[in-house]
């Protein structure tokens, strides 16, 4: 049999360990295998190819059609040999695809759920992350799944609803974070752990499963799930668990769950979208409502300490994570403008408009930061890339790369694997 036309019918053949058979390398220094990238923020990895310039005339290696959905791709596997998976609506489900990275040629589909609609769009809108031969997939409404990455098969689920107590009930009425808009935060993988936000509301606010079998290891918190993606972040010397929920932001131990620390941060519909940002002891998120805020958290002895340390409305941000480089922060803001910040004052070093198409709360851009450069793919679907300098915007390029998108790109070895509404594209960004 050939390893990667490995059919689906092997459901019902084999357990779950044939499961990961025929798809054994993974890990590589190029990989870019969950939301943001190797560690979460956006920074390419030591050792893979930064860009310096953008190609004068940028053609696509492969571009594939894809239905619609808001989830991002992600590359695992190495460039050559490697696979991209993707999520995507087909015939009113949110399906999960693993396609040739060299090519775009799909090796399999396994459907997750029902899809979710809301006045932002329908179909899928949680990142795959792929940990060796496991990929794990979270749906809007709830479902997460771990699947092989051979053959796309179900080696174990968890729903937050019914397993959980969470509650789902989309665009009405006072439902907030997740509850409204879906669960679009990627759980995050901590050695043999699976930290998810399943905003269950007896003591499931968090859970961390055992990333092999699914059994619960443990379970934290009563809130709801915002829309943000928890991050992995050592601070007093403690491995925590990050979490931007509806209610505020968190920090738990990752070994057991027990609370740290927490900042309440209240929001109408907790609407609270953007990525945690670590810069040495401050944790920096954002929204519309709150503007971009920087907590500062500090230990004495076994106990923490955690306060808001400044606030900017000038650059608040409504849904597009920003990046911290050289300690400052480039991110989107309410004027359809691209901002610096100095991270340990909120201080605004420069703003930058004529970058960003959308008007208002709809305004978005995604950031990789490349050494001393930044590339940003824009909501219209533009690349630019510019100096992570604070003194100044600089510009060293821009290229259209696709159609109108609201998703991350993954970058790989030169590669980058971006979507758009119907496309799914591989750009050849570096010899």
């Amino acid at each position: 049999m050939n390893r990667f036309r490995i059919s689906q019918s092997v459901n019902a053949l084999a357990p779950a360990a044939l499961a990961l058979m025929g798809w054994a390398v993974w890990g590589q220094a190029a990989d870019w295998a969950q939301w943001r990238g190797p560690n979460r923020d956006g920074h390419v990895p030591i050792g893979d190819q930064v860009l310096t310039a953008l190609p004068v005339e940028i053609k696509p290696r492969w571009r594939i059609p894809i239905g619609e959905g808001l989830a991002s791709p992600v590359v695992a596997g190495g460039t050559s040999a490697g696979r991209v998976f993707y999520s995507d609506l087909q015939d009113g489900k949110e399906v999960v695809h693993a396609v040739e990275a060299a090519t775009g040629k799909e090796l399999w589909q396994t459907p997750l759920d029902h899809v979710f609609k809301d006045d932002w769009g329908q179909g899928p809108r949680c990142t795959p992350v792929v940990d060796g031969q496991r990929v794990f997939a979270q749906s809007c409404r709830g479902e997460l799944q771990c699947l092989s990455t051979g053959a796309g098969q179900v080696l174990w689920r968890k729903n937050y609803v019914r397993d959980f107590g969470a509650v789902f009930m989309g665009e009405t009425g006072p439902a907030a974070g997740a509850t409204r808009h879906g669960n679009t935060g990627p759980p995050v993988v901590d050695g043999d752990h699976l930290i998810a936000q399943a905003g269950g509301l007896k003591g499931a606010g968090l859970v961390c499963f055992n990333k092999a079998s699914g059994e619960v290891v443990w379970k934290s918190q009563n809130d709801t799930a915002g829309n943000a993606a928890p991050v992995i972040a050592t601070l007093g010397g403690v491995r925590q668990v990050i979490s931007f929920t509806a209610l505020g932001l968190i920090g738990v131990d990752a070994g057991d769950g027990t609370l740290l620390w927490r900042v309440p941060l209240n929001t109408r519909l907790g609407r609270h979208v953007t990525t945690p940002v670590v810069v040495d002891d401050l944790v920096i998120v954002g929204s519309y409502q709150l503007g971009l805020v920087a907590v500062k958290v500090t230990r004495d002895g076994g106990n923490f300490k955690a306060e808001p340390a400044w606030t900017s409305k000038e650059v608040a941000t409504n849904f597009a994570s920003p990046v911290a480089a050289g300690g400052y922060v480039y991110g989107v803001g309410p004027r359809q403008s691209v901002y610096c910040v100095d991270a340990r004052t909120g201080k605004v070093a420069w703003s930058q408009t004529g970058l960003i198409r959308a008007a208002g709360e709809r305004a978005f851009a995604t950031f990789i930061v490349m050494g001393k450069n930044i590339l940003m793919l824009s909501d219209s679907g533009e690349l630019v890339l510019f100096a992570a300098n604070p003194a100044r915007f600089e510009a060293a390029g821009r290229a259209q790369a696709c159609g109108v998108t609201w998703c991350s790109p993954a970058y790989a070895d030169g590669r980058l694997y971006l979507r758009d509404a119907k496309t799914l594209l591989c750009l050849e960004l570096a010899p």
